[in-house]
C-alpha cells in the first residue's frame, strides 16, 4: 500500500494510488472531488493527458495543456455534451475557495521507465471559464460539446496539502475587477443555428477544425499563404525566437492603396483555448509606431478582450477568430495541409 503524503512537488511522478489517497477523492475518472458530509467540495483533482501528434490529428478537441492553460473537454467522442456530476464541480471553484489539483499523465503502464508512477503534478488549478461550442464528434456529425478552461499555479514547487486551500483563496481574491466580462466567451451564431441560416457552420467547423490540428509554426506559415492569397505584399514571418510577440509582418498592397504603406503586424493564436484581453494589451504593447495590429486565432474571445480591442484612446486591434478565419479560407478556396 502506498503511503499517504504531505505534500506535491511540481513535476514530480506520483502513482495513481498515491493520490487518491493522499488527497481523500475517488480512484478512478478524470475528475474527482472531496467533499464534506454536507456535500460541499473540498477538494477536486484533474487527471488530464497531453495528446500524441497522433491523437492532435485524430482528435483535434482532445484535452491541452497551452502554456499555463489547461483546456478539459467533456466526456465522449459522439454525440451531445452535458455538465453533470463530477464536471459540474469544477465551476463551483468560483464562488468557493477549494483547491484543484492538476495531474497529467507522463506515460503508457506497458512502459517500464514508469512503473506505478505516471501522473506528473501541474500545480494547483484557477477555473477560468466553462462554455458550449459546437463541433464535430468522431463521426463527423454536428454536437454540443463543453469545454473548460483552467489557470495552471505552479510558482510554488512544493504544495503542502495542508496550505493548498489558503492558497487557493489568496489567488481567487487577487482575480482582476473584469473576471466576469473575461469568463464570458462570445462564439458566434454557430451555437444557435437555425434552419435558416445561410451560413454553413458545419463547413466552416470542419475547417477550423483541421486548422486546430497544425503545428503553431505551421499555422504561422498558413497565414502567411493566407495573407498572399488576399493580396498583401512584402508579407514575411518573423523569426521564431525573436518575433517580440509578432509572428507576421504584411503590408496591404496596391490594391489597397490609399494605406498601402500601412504596416500589419499578426499574432497568430493556434489554440483550443480562449484568447483574453491579456494577449490583446500585449500584443498592442508590441505593435511598431503607427503599424495596425491584428490577433488570429482558432479558437474564441473573451468579452474582456473584445472591449480592449476597442477601448477608448489606444490603438484599435483587429480580433480574427475561428469562424472568420475558416470562412476566409472557404471564400478563397485555400488548399489545406
Amino acid at each position: 500500500m502506498s503511503a499517504t503524503l504531505d505534500s506535491f512537488e511540481i513535476g514530480k511522478l506520483y502513482s495513481n494510488e498515491e493520490i487518491y489517497r493522499s488527497l481523500s477523492v475517488g480512484n478512478a475518472g478524470g475528475v474527482r472531488t472531496k467533499t464534506d458530509q454536507s456535500g460541499k467540495v473540498e477538494r477536486l483533482v484533474m487527471m488530464t493527458s497531453v495528446p500524441s501528434a497522433r491523437q492532435s490529428s485524430e482528435n483535434p478537441y482532445h484535452d491541452r495543456l497551452e502554456g499555463d492553460i489547461l483546456i478539459y473537454t467533456g466526456a465522449g467522442r459522439e454525440g451531445d455534451q452535458t455538465v453533470s456530476g463530477p464536471n459540474a464541480r469544477i465551476v463551483e471553484q468560483a464562488n468557493t475557495p477549494f483547491a484543484i489539483y492538476g495531474f497529467i499523465l507522463m506515460g503508457s503502464r506497458r512502459d517500464p521507465k514508469f512503473s506505478k508512477k505516471r501522473w506528473a503534478f501541474l500545480g494547483l488549478l484557477e477555473y477560468l471559464r466553462c462554455y458550449r461550442e459546437r463541433q464535430l464528434d468522431a463521426n463527423g456529425e454536428w454536437r454540443n460539446a463543453w469545454l473548460f478552461e483552467l489557470r495552471v499555479h505552479s510558482g510554488i514547487s512544493s504544495l503542502k496539502k495542508a496550505d493548498d486551500n489558503r492558497i487557493m483563496a489568496d489567488v481567487l481574491a487577487n482575480r482582476r475587477p473584469d473576471v466576469d466580462q473575461e469568463r464570458e466567451v462570445i462564439i458566434p451564431a454557430a451555437s444557435d443555428e437555425s434552419a435558416n441560416s445561410t451560413v454553413d457552420y458545419a463547413l466552416l467547423e470542419s475547417v477550423r477544425r483541421h486548422l486546430l490540428s497544425y503545428e503553431p509554426r505551421q499555422f504561422e506559415h498558413f497565414l502567411h499563404d493566407l495573407l498572399v492569397q488576399s493580396g498583401f505584399q512584402q508579407v514575411e514571418v518573423t523569426k521564431y525566437s525573436q518575433d517580440g510577440g509578432i509572428d507576421v509582418n504584411a503590408r496591404p498592397g496596391q490594391r489597397s492603396w490609399p494605406i498601402s504603406h500601412l504596416l500589419v503586424q499578426l499574432q497568430a493564436k493556434r489554440w483550443l483555448h480562449t484568447v483574453g484581453r491579456k494577449e490583446v494589451a500585449e500584443l498592442r504593447g508590441s505593435l511598431q509606431p503607427h503599424a495596425a495590429g491584428c490577433i488570429v486565432t482558432t479558437s474564441h474571445y473573451s468579452r474582456a478582450a473584445l472591449t480592449e480591442a476597442v477601448a477608448p484612446g489606444k490603438v484599435p486591434i483587429s480580433l480574427i477568430d475561428g469562424y472568420e478565419l475558416a470562412s476566409l479560407v472557404n471564400s478563397l478556396q485555400m488548399k489545406l495541409a
